[in-house]
């Protein structure tokens, strides 16, 4: 799937690379977009200040969810996919009941951008990026706790599978690991040349996936500081 700045979301075969249908309905650039964990329902979220919920089997419009009062820029689901976390340039991190079809929470941010949404395993737990830190909501109580140690602004974040470690990459260069229990930072990765825009672990938590600006895809053993193996695309 990709969101685009002429409005639409696209849905691709993979394995043809052909596309399978187009989605209108948003006004303005689409920001975000994400799958459900059962992969029948897909969320966008766009400049026009909505969140749009889409039947993957119909390729129908669902509900769209109205609340916020600027652009949404992110958009998640929890693992068991009944809630959806959302952010937007007013500074709200709000969460969706998207069976009600109803704002369930609204908490502050304090940031004037944040780049990338991530659910714990166990889906009490929301991680936001944004300028030089990370921060881990309470999807109750909208307690939060900073996790403090870039020196650039962070664009991803990503939970192991055991919920026990979180990643982050920013344009520090870096990508750095932490201890989600104590909040303390277990290790800094250092290999790209410039802003490490993308992180992911894989399923087993063993390997960790780095996008950059610098062109390369790094993989690394999430267990140490070992890079495992690099991609770089070629010139333009």
């Amino acid at each position: 799937m990709s969101g685009s700045n002429d409005s639409t979301v696209k849905l691709w075969d993979i394995s043809t690379q052909k596309e399978l249908a187009t989605l209108n309905g948003h006004s303005e650039e689409i920001w975000s977009v994400a799958f459900s964990p059962d992969g029948k329902m897909l969320a966008s979220a766009s400049d026009d200040k909505t969140i749009k919920l889409w039947d993957i089997a119909t390729r129908k419009e669902l509900a769209t969810l109205t609340g916020h009062s600027d652009a949404v820029t992110t958009v998640a689901f929890s693992p068991p996919g009944r809630l959806l976390a959302s952010v937007s340039n007013d500074k709200t991190l709000k969460f969706w009941d998207t069976v009600l079809l109803k704002e369930v929470g609204n908490f502050t941010c304090y940031a004037d951008s944040i780049g990338s949404l991530a659910f714990s395993p166990d889906g009490l737990t929301v991680a936001s990026s944004q300028a030089k830190a990370v921060k881990l909501w309470n999807i109750h109580s909208g307690a939060s706790v900073t996790l403090s140690g870039h020196r650039g602004y962070v664009y991803s974040v990503a939970f192991s599978p055991d919920g026990r470690t979180l990643a982050s990459a920013s344009d520090d260069k870096t990508v750095k690991l932490w201890d989600v229990a104590s909040r303390k930072e277990l290790m800094t990765l250092q290999g790209h040349s410039d802003t490490v825009e993308s992180i992911a672990i894989s399923p087993d938590g063993k390997i960790m996936a780095s996008g950059s600006a610098d062109k390369t895809v790094m993989l690394w053993f999430a267990a140490t500081e070992q890079e495992v193996q690099a991609w770089r695309r070629p010139s333009d």
